[in-house]
């Protein structure tokens, strides 16, 4: 299996406040982690930041004994408990950073096993056999209404409060996500991104960027600099787990 990740400020943003990590173990389980932070200039980069730093202490801590589904998904529930913990309890120390967050999706791969876990609306993809899936599903106000009939998947893309999230990482002192194990076969490939990419290219471009890739080594840098051929408005982030 292979890692590869890349950020991007973006085309107008004055600071990169999304945060990647990732790792490959020696038994060839790979695990990574995108954030997007928020809460002001200072609050977002600390809590993107935060929260991946303690993704990636709890995972390294404790990957080694999650040999079984259930052992997999303790530990990413614990990852995002800590993340959350981390991020909260410096905002509430921290009167300028009140109400600082970031949103998280982490994945871990090993042994012919995928498992996920996020929170907010940064997302996660599946590449399979010429296709395409969206792993999950956005935690926000426009997810909502499109899930209640309020707005079409069409009128949703473009929606002005798409950015509003009813879920994050680092706002309360607990915090609700959602854990799913799939299995996976080589060839297959997962995306993990940052809303600045996923606003700005459709399913299918995604889908024929990282399926059709000469070198797929180059993917994540290639899908960036399409974002910011199309203005960047937001920082990009993209880690892609090559099975």
């Amino acid at each position: 299996m292979k890692l590869v990740a890349k950020t991007d400020i973006g085309s107008q943003r004055s600071e990169n406040q999304d945060s990647y990590r990732g790792g490959r173990r020696p038994d060839d389980a790979v695990w990574g982690a995108v954030c997007d932070g928020m809460g002001g200039a200072r609050g977002g980069r600390l809590a993107s930041t935060m929260a991946v730093d303690a993704l990636q202490q709890a995972i390294e801590a404790g990957i080694d004994e999650a040999h079984t589904p259930q052992a997999g998904r303790a530990l990413l529930e614990s990852a995002v408990e800590q993340a959350n913990r981390s991020v909260y309890e410096k905002a509430r120390g921290t009167p300028s950073l009140s109400g600082m967050g970031t949103t998280v999706v982490c994945a871990l791969v090993r042994g012919g096993l995928a498992q996920y876990v996020h929170v907010g609306d940064s997302r996660i993809y599946l590449f399979r056999n010429n296709k395409l899936l969206q792993l999950t599903k956005d935690h926000s106000m426009v997810q909502e209404m499109v899930e209640q009939g309020a707005l079409t998947e069409e009128e949703a893309q473009n929606h002005p409060r798409k950015n509003l999230i009813t879920r994050a990482v680092g706002t309360e002192p607990r915090v609700s996500c959602d854990v799913f194990t799939l299995r996976v076969a080589p060839g297959d490939a997962i995306l993990l991104c940052s809303d600045g990419l996923s606003n700005l290219l459709t399913d299918q471009e995604l889908l024929f960027e990282v399926v059709h890739a000469v070198h797929k080594e180059q993917c994540c840098q290639h899908l960036i600099e399409i974002a910011k051929d199309r203005g960047a408005p937001d920082n990009i982030t993209a880690v892609l787990m090559l099975i």
